[in-house]
């Protein structure tokens, strides 16, 4: 057997029975590959759900809160720049925002059982599910908000004088957005009471 026909059957066996440092290898290349491929079809996912497409998918939250959010300076003002429902409802760091989308699977049966399938049944469940949120956006320190708006960027020259004292005196207080600003993006649900009144909204 020629020195070539030594080379060629050794070849052939790496081949056909690789070493275990190559099955290794092989194993950490295709793991490699199949976690990026995972991660981006998870990720492309996960966006997809964050558009305002996808929000108002479903009647319930087309025919209610987007109808009212379209009324709002969130949806058109002299700026040109509009908060979508992600934007608000959605925190951006990777924890939290799973943490919502897993809470968000309540909506979804909400959405399945017909809990809130009608205008009637949602204005019934209404101002539960908006407590719901306003404590959810208060134990976060309304962080949504607080990625376009903050105290320290506002200005005395620019914002009227009233609101900008009310803000001083919010932040001076430990006070966040929520605080005062329900219903800033859609009506406040009927049976809500402002703090420190008896009346109702």
């Amino acid at each position: 057997m020629t020195s070539e026909q030594n080379g060629m059957k050794g070849w052939w066996s790496i081949l056909k029975r690789p070493s275990a440092k190559y099955s290794l290898l092989g194993l950490l290349v295709a793991g490699f590959a199949s976690g990026i491929i995972f991660w981006g079809g998870f990720n492309t996912g996960m966006e997809a759900t964050n558009t305002m497409e996808f929000c108002i998918g479903c009647h319930e939250m087309k025919d209610n809160v987007y109808e009212e959010y379209k009324t709002t300076i969130h949806y058109s003002n002299r700026t040109g720049v509009r908060a979508v429902c992600s934007d608000c409802h959605v925190p951006k760091d990777w924890t939290h925002k799973m943490i919502r989308k897993v809470k968000a699977s309540y909506e979804v049966w909400g959405k399945l059982t017909g809990k809130i399938d009608t205008k009637e049944k949602f204005e019934a469940n209404r101002l539960a599910m908006a407590e719901r949120e306003w404590t959810r956006m208060k134990a976060r320190d309304s962080i949504e908000c607080r990625n376009c708006h903050s105290f320290d960027a506002m200005s005395p020259e620019l914002q009227k004088k009233t609101p900008y004292k009310k803000h001083m005196e919010a932040k001076a207080a430990g006070k966040t957005c929520i605080d005062c600003h329900q219903g800033i993006a859609h009506r406040l649900p009927k049976g809500f009471k402002k703090p420190g009144t008896e009346e109702e909204d």
